[in-house]
């Protein structure tokens, strides 16, 4: 007699959270048109950010529909067609992530009842697992970012911290991306305009540039974009300011050459591999060198940029100190409380063409009333009405000594005005600005 058949045990599968299946969620991933398209180089190396940071090797830009889950981005899984790239729902975890309001944590996946079923669990090939929601611009979950090893392992609250901040900037190159194809098929659907050309370029700026600038309590800050002309063409340049690991914020302000769609690729990659780094490393010049890294390695078209980065704490006596890098960009100025102006940062090459653009970091100290102006090259090369010479750094320095006991943004409002007054309509190039100034201790704070 034959011995009794055993039953089939199937593994516990978790259902899938109603949210994947949420029409709108569907129609904003479907907006992004990322779904079953060519690797992006950025999101690639937002990848390889996670993977260092988490201290693994694989890691993950996960998209996910009603039916498939995508591989938009992955690094450490070996070179992978298209079709490769997708796999069924149940197979993944991130999908997961649609019904959750935060990361999803495993230290060990084979005990966690969320991901056991997952056929790479079974077959031992992910101990440790990691997800962060990728959410477009009105909140819904697109896809995750997740970092995975083979053993099990705990997560730091660094690494989750790091990660999150990741999966942000994930989340706004895909926005970006969404809102760059939303503007080619308006482009493809209707005759150009003046006015359809500047919505489209506002857009895109609105992105790149922040509408607030963060600031610490000892610092006060201000910034300000001037659209070159009549601000019709999408832009490299950018700012930021943002706290890195306490007590210390980090400024960045760079200029992208030319201009265009492919201008804004390499702005969004500069900016989120800035933020990224600047949580990992004190040296502004080592941020700017990752930076260049990044830009080498991936090559996302054939723009390069300069850029300057400072790494900046409270100091004692209430003054500011930090350190100052440059990379092919033009000198900081500092304005004593004195009204006497002098340069700061010592001149590295441009980034994103060698290998090795020889940064340095040099030191900058802050007393109460002095003032650090970061500026990109369409304050000292605006040409005047007479469309020859160019303004200068001289004039620039004059212009800010003359700014006694102005704000942040009072002296920036005075910079622009005499830049205005000078230029017209004759400046070329747009304009960026970042004045960081240390208040005098009887001020409010900012």
């Amino acid at each position: 007699m034959k011995a009794p058949l055993k039953p089939l045990i199937l593994p516990d599968v978790p259902p899938m959270p109603v949210q994947v299946y949420n029409p709108a969620r569907l129609a904003a991933l479907a907006a992004t048109a990322l779904m079953h398209t060519e690797p992006a180089p950025d999101l690639d190396n937002l990848c390889e950010l996670a993977a260092s940071a988490s201290g693994t090797r694989r890691a993950l830009v996960v998209l996910f529909d009603a039916r498939h889950a995508f591989y938009k981005a992955a690094v450490g899984c070996g070179p992978l067609t298209l079709g490769q790239r997708s796999f069924p729902l149940h197979t993944d975890a991130c999908p997961l992530l649609a019904g959750t309001s935060g990361p999803l944590v495993a230290e060990d996946t084979t005990r966690d009842a969320r991901l056991a079923h997952l056929p790479d669990v079974r077959d031992k090939r992910v101990g440790a697992w990691a997800g962060f929601p990728l959410r477009s611009a009105d909140g819904l979950v697109l896809g995750g970012l997740s970092v995975l090893d083979e053993q099990p392992h705990p997560w730091t609250d660094g690494q989750i911290d790091t990660l999150t901040r990741l999966a942000g900037a994930v989340s706004d190159v895909i926005e970006l991306r969404r809102q760059m194809h939303h503007a080619h098929e308006r482009i493809d659907a209707l005759e150009s305009s003046g006015a359809a050309a500047d919505r489209l370029a506002q857009t895109l700026q609105d992105s790149l540039l922040p509408p607030v600038i963060a600031r610490p309590e000892w610092l006060d800050a201000a910034a300000v974009y001037l659209p070159a002309g009549n601000g019709s063409s999408v832009v490299g340049d950018f700012y930021d300011l943002f706290p890195t690991r306490q007590p210390w914020w980090c400024a960045a302000l760079g200029d992208v050459s030319g201009k265009g769609l492919e201008a804004a690729k390499v702005t969004a990659l500069a900016r989120y591999t800035v933020r990224t780094e600047a949580t990992q490393h004190s040296s502004p010049a080592t941020v700017l060198s990752r930076l260049n890294d990044a830009l080498v390695r991936q090559r996302v078209n054939d723009r390069f940029l300069t850029a300057v980065c400072v790494m900046l704490r409270p100091g004692p006596d209430g003054g500011v100190r930090g350190l100052v890098s440059l990379g092919g960009h033009a000198p900081a100025l500092i304005r004593r409380a004195d009204a006497t102006v002098e340069e700061a940062g010592r001149a590295g090459l441009l980034l994103g063409i060698f290998a090795d653009a020889g940064l340095h970091a040099e030191q900058v100290e802050l007393a109460p009333g002095d003032a650090l102006l970061l500026y990109t090259d369409g304050v000292t090369e605006a040409h005047g009405r007479s469309g020859h010479a160019v303004w200068g750094l001289t004039a620039l320095s004059a212009v800010l000594a003359g700014c006694d006991g102005l704000n942040a943004e009072q002296t920036l409002e005075r910079i622009t005005t005499a830049l205005s007054e000078y230029a017209g309509d004759h400046h070329s190039d747009d304009t960026a600005l970042l004045l960081l100034r240390v208040p005098l201790p009887a001020e409010e704070k900012p």
